[in-house]
């Protein structure tokens, strides 16, 4: 990675390497040579550009770790997001001993928070609402904080997080360096960088010049025929991960008992899941575990799954700024999407204000879409859930070593190792799923004996 003359310590850029970052992305190498020097910023960028790392970095090389202050906050718009950056935090400070970074996010207990921020901390990876809960009611001290970081803003604001990140502001010091990043740059995080940024460096990648390419068509469909539609809709479009809209979570289970007659696996997300639910169906989702996951609108809020192909509005959504959204959880990190809408007659009325924000939609008979008589819709992983995790000293390190080296397996058989504090994820490929299970039940892992079942 050439970073050298950034003026990293060799501790630093030794750790970086081994971390397999052989070289710069075109935000690293734009937003760097600024934000180290100190220089508030502002950063166009899309998902999938490194962004991560770009504002990592300097939170890293500025920490003085004797300082047991919180000296830098930042904040996201999802707990998942969140935990993603923090993640990359402690990678990147590996070679610096001690160093407490704390995630305060919705969606988990806040009284362990609270213990946890009783112990001190040095860096806070947040969403807003979470962090101004704690400012209100655990009066945690921001006094210290000479960096604030807004990932993902437009996001964060397109939530309706506006208000919120202005309060916390209140509680941090004027003189700071703040990073913004954001996919867009439009008036409204125009005048959130006016407001909060002073004298910004702007950087823009050259990829936010160009619009994702998503191709949308609309079917005009009765209700009773719908269900019928997707097996077919699927197929034709070659898509391996497929993620439906509903409006309600009534709609979201009863479509899942449809689809699972037909012989397709399914998961679903909305407002009845507990947290660890929620979290599970995201990971088995996200790992290819299931080929289907059917949402709602406020339980997908968010939602940082790469490599969707398709998406289908099983119901049209209630406004285009949903849409919006909806469609935008396929051609992510580059990649072009596909995304299918059946609406009813009586409902053209949603499909107007859509149509004229997006000239480019294609609307089809449905009638075109091919039969397929016989079908498989399947994944070509299953996952394995080992009940042990963070707390456990369980690296993903260790899984793969005792799934390879100590079962046999090939690295080509095993996916992606989600390590969580209490339980961790492994995909596996369905054909040697059983060898995994059993192996993994025989033997230990860090002479450590856990639990493995399959989900």
């Amino acid at each position: 990675m050439m970073l050298k003359k950034y003026n990293l310590s060799e501790d630093f850029l030794e750790n970086i390497n081994s971390l397999g970052y052989k070289k710069l992305t075109q935000i690293q190498s734009l937003s760097l040579p600024l934000s180290l020097e100190n220089n508030d910023l502002i950063a166009q960028a899309k998902t999938g550009s490194g962004k991560t790392v770009a504002f990592c970095i300097p939170l890293v090389q500025k920490l003085d770790v004797k300082k047991y202050k919180i000296q830098s906050l930042v904040l996201a718009p999802t707990r998942e997001l969140a935990n993603q950056i923090a993640e990359e935090i402690r990678k990147l400070s590996r070679h610096i001993h001690n160093v407490k970074v704390l995630t305060l996010s919705g969606g988990t207990p806040f009284k362990p928070q609270v213990v946890s921020l009783e112990h001190g901390a040095h860096i806070i990876v947040g969403t807003p609402g979470r962090v101004l809960q704690h400012i209100h009611e655990t009066k945690i001290d921001f006094g210290n904080v000479d960096t604030l970081v807004l990932d993902e803003a437009d996001k964060m604001l397109d939530m309706g997080f506006n208000d919120d990140i202005m309060k916390i502001i209140d509680f941090i010091p004027k003189e700071r360096q703040t990073l913004l990043f954001s996919a867009t740059y439009e008036e409204n995080i125009e005048n959130l960088s006016k407001a909060i940024l002073n004298n910004p460096k702007f950087v823009k990648t050259d990829d936010v010049h160009e619009k994702d390419i998503i191709n949308q068509t609309f079917y005009e469909v009765e209700e009773r025929l719908k269900t019928s539609l997707i097996p077919n809709l699927i197929l034709q479009n070659n898509a391996k991960s497929i993620l439906i809209f509903c409006n309600t979570k009534i709609k979201c289970e009863e479509l899942a008992d449809e689809l699972y007659s037909y012989g397709i696996d399914v998961l679903t997300l909305h407002s009845n899941l507990e947290q660890r639910d929620r979290d599970e169906t995201l990971i088995l989702f996200s790992n290819r575990s299931y080929p289907v996951l059917i949402a709602t609108d406020v339980a997908s809020r968010g939602l940082h799954i790469d490599d969707v192909d398709l998406v289908i509005n099983y119901d049209i959504p209630r406004d285009e700024s949903v849409y919006t959204h909806r469609i935008g959880r396929t051609a992510r990190a580059g990649k072009n999407g596909l995304a299918v809408t059946l609406f009813e007659k009586d409902e053209f009325f949603k499909v107007e204000p859509i149509k004229e924000k997006f000239e480019e939609i294609k609307f089809e008979d449905f009638k075109n879409i091919k039969t397929f008589e016989d079908y498989k819709i399947d994944s070509e992983f299953r996952s394995l859930i080992i009940i042990g995790g963070k707390k456990q000293k369980l690296r993903a390190g260790d899984i793969l070593g005792a799934l390879t080296a100590g079962i046999g397996l090939n690295k080509e058989d095993i996916g992606k190792i989600n390590i969580l504090d209490f339980v961790s994820y492994v995909a596996i490929k369905k054909e040697v799923l059983k060898k995994a299970l059993n192996g993994l039940q025989k033997r230990k892992i860090k002479n450590k004996s856990f639990k493995v079942f399959e989900k």
